[in-house]
């Protein structure tokens, strides 16, 4: 069963800006839009860049090298709605002044 842990504190992150944090062997942008709080995976499918240095306006980012964007609350690519290219998305969560991350299920291998 998937767990939750601790990556930051509440006020950490600015209004409209993202920190990478290590969960579950894997890096994740968590991003702050208003007072609400969105993670998806921080290395953009395209090349690798930090998508938590890019640029975020509303719900989107913008990767920092080659200015695709990205969803932050369904990690859909947004120049390409019908593509089925996306990034991971993970559930976040606020406990008292800790901002959570559910750790991602190891992948299983077929028997």
């Amino acid at each position: 069963m998937a767990e939750f842990v601790a990556v930051a504190k509440v006020g950490d992150i600015p209004p409209g800006e993202a920190r990478t944090y290590p969960v579950g062997g894997k890096l994740v942008a968590v991003f702050r839009v208003g007072d609400e709080y969105h993670a998806i995976n921080d290395l953009c499918p395209h090349m690798g860049a930090s998508l938590a240095t890019g640029w975020v306006e509303g719900n989107a980012v913008t990767c920092p090298w080659h200015a695709w964007r990205f969803c932050i609350t369904d990690g859909l690519w947004l120049d390409n709605p019908k593509s089925k290219i996306r990034t991971d998305v993970y559930e976040v969560r606020v406990v008292g002044n800790d901002i959570e991350i559910r750790v991602p299920e190891p992948a299983q291998s077929p028997p």
